[in-house]
């Protein structure tokens, strides 16, 4: 297990599968399914795995053995309560289930998330629910099927079309998993003598390429979080020690917000500094060219070097990047957190917009995957600490952010009151002294210098400006001030109606969706401040 797994987003590998294995097959499955986990190992080193499935008999429990014989942590989803579920099993398979319950770090029924039709048989849909909520809760399922279609509507072809399609119908929301973001480890299992295909040949379905970015980021993620110290949180007034799921979630979350503040701090300090340079190349050609100064073209040229290496550590460090996606992990958390905390079976990587989905896929998956475990047991009162604590946050931010604006319209309008009296000033000095008209009325000695003279004072001001336009342009104030103050808005009224109306599930779904759509809009615009030098 990696270090600090505490603080990083586990990789779920799903099992679904045949009940009745034929016994030649055995060694063939055992060696292609140790042989997928110790590659997928290989690929994220950093991340900690973690085998989610309902200990069926058959490939379940082929695929919990083999995830204990590589010390890989097991979650278990079970379709019944465990005294029922075991009547499914003969004497020695239920032993070896039992030892899986003992061993499992979360045992818990995973909770319906469709309504029970009434033709289908309650134990055949308990199946089936535990079908759904394995392949929503995996970055990937791994299937020991024969790869023919399902006849009951529970089976391991109905998961697969879980994972890949999203062929569910929830009580609520729409299904998120897709092809693009779940791939799925096809291990071939027969059933019957006259199939030709050998027994633990492994096929890839889904988009290959779309999960190795997911696996990508998530793995940076979690080789970041290592070597940071994540800040104290205060998001509950107390934590419930008995869960596990919100505790992880706590602790991802404080490494993900001071991740991000981390690459704010460097995105912005590489703003000012190519804000800066962009002033200083304005002045120092203006210097070269009007005051003859030819020894700035050395300056000149130190500038542009330090200008570009600062913009290839920009680049290099993806700064903004991950202070955009950190600080929407971040956000997302709180709202999972927040959701549980409430008590509430809503999931909130359901409320994404399909933009966050395609833009940031592996959040998604993390959201999924951090969810996978015991349902909320307790409920608790969310005003103070989400939507009260919301609001007065957004107050100042909306704040600060107004005197950030404020400071930089005053530089912009005293830059342009400069421009025009300067301009005024070198009219007058024109039409009187320089020559402008036929013959000068007040005539100067040295008018070009003069002139020479005002003409830096003028571009020193337009290099004034450029700083602006390029620092504080970028951190896009007055889009900000504005989603502050309709979020501060939003919540006093989210305030009044939790005190009306009472702490509803569809009061809650409105401030996770508001929020999530809020922290999509400010990732959308912010992708268009990348660091760069402006001329």
């Amino acid at each position: 297990m990696p270090q600090n797994s505490e603080k990083k987003i586990p990789i779920v590998i799903g099992v679904t599968g045949h009940r009745r294995l034929r016994q030649q097959d055995l060694p063939a499955l055992r060696a292609s399914v140790r042989s997928l986990l110790l590659s997928l190992r290989e690929q994220v080193p950093h991340s900690p795995l973690i085998l989610l499935c309902s200990l069926a008999e058959g490939a379940d429990l082929l695929c919990a053995d083999a995830a204990e014989d590589l010390g890989i942590p097991l979650v278990a989803a079970l379709p019944l309560p465990p005294e029922d579920y075991e009547k499914d099993f003969c004497p020695a398979e239920r032993e070896r289930l039992r030892k899986h319950y003992a061993r499992a770090e979360q045992l818990f029924v995973t909770p319906r998330s469709e309504d029970l039709p009434a033709e289908r048989k309650p134990r055949d849909d308990a199946y089936r629910q535990a079908g759904i909520y394995v392949s929503a809760h995996a970055h990937i399922l791994l299937a020991l099927w024969d790869g023919h279609p399902g006849e009951h509507g529970c089976g391991t072809a109905e998961a697969v079309d879980f994972a890949l399609q999203g062929i569910c119908s929830p009580e609520s929301g729409l299904p998120v998993r897709t092809a693009r973001n779940t791939l799925v480890w096809h291990v071939f299992t027969p059933r019957a003598e006259t199939e030709t295909e050998a027994a633990g040949t492994v096929h890839v379905l889904g988009d290959r390429q779309a999960m190795e970015e997911i696996l990508r980021r998530t793995e940076e993620f979690n080789r970041l979080a290592e070597n940071v110290q994540p800040e104290a949180q205060t998001l509950l007034p107390e934590e419930d020690p008995e869960d596990a799921v919100l505790a992880r979630m706590l602790r991802i979350y404080g490494a993900a917000s001071m991740l991000s503040k981390q690459n704010a701090r460097r995105y912005r300090l590489t703003l000012a500094a190519l804000a800066v340079a962009s002033a200083l190349i304005a002045m120092a050609f203006l210097l070269y060219d009007e005051a003859q100064a030819v020894g700035l073209i050395l300056v000149l040229g130190l500038i542009l070097l330090l200008a570009w290496l600062c913009q290839r550590y920009a680049g290099r460090s993806d700064c903004l990047r991950r202070y955009i996606e950190y600080r929407a992990l971040a956000e997302c958390l709180r709202v999972c957190i927040y959701l549980r905390h409430a008590g509430s079976g809503i999931q909130a990587e359901n409320l994404l917009s399909w933009t966050q989905q395609e833009e940031t896929a592996w959040i998604l998956d993390a959201l999924c995957a951090l969810r996978a475990g015991r349902p909320p047991k307790e409920q608790h009162d969310i005003r103070a600490c989400w939507v009260e604590r919301q609001r007065d946050y957004h107050r100042q931010a909306e704040r600060k952010a107004r005197q950030e604006s404020r400071f930089s319209e005053r530089l912009v309008g005293t830059a342009l009151r400069l421009s025009i009296a300067l301009y005024c000033l070198a009219l007058l000095f024109e039409l009187f002294c320089g020559g402008a008209l036929t013959r000068p009325l007040l005539p100067v000695g040295n008018a070009e210098g003069y002139r020479t003279v005002l003409k830096i004072v003028l571009g020193s001001i337009s290099a004034v400006t450029l700083f602006v336009a390029n620092y504080y342009g970028r951190l896009s104030l007055p889009r900000v001030l504005s989603d502050h103050g309709k979020m501060e808005r939003f919540y006093s009224r989210m305030s009044e109606m939790l005190q009306e109306k009472g702490q509803t599930e569809a009061l809650l779904t409105a401030l996770a969706r508001e929020e999530l759509i809020e922290n999509g809009n400010w990732c959308s615009y912010q992708r268009d401040n990348q660091p760069e030098i402006s001329l």
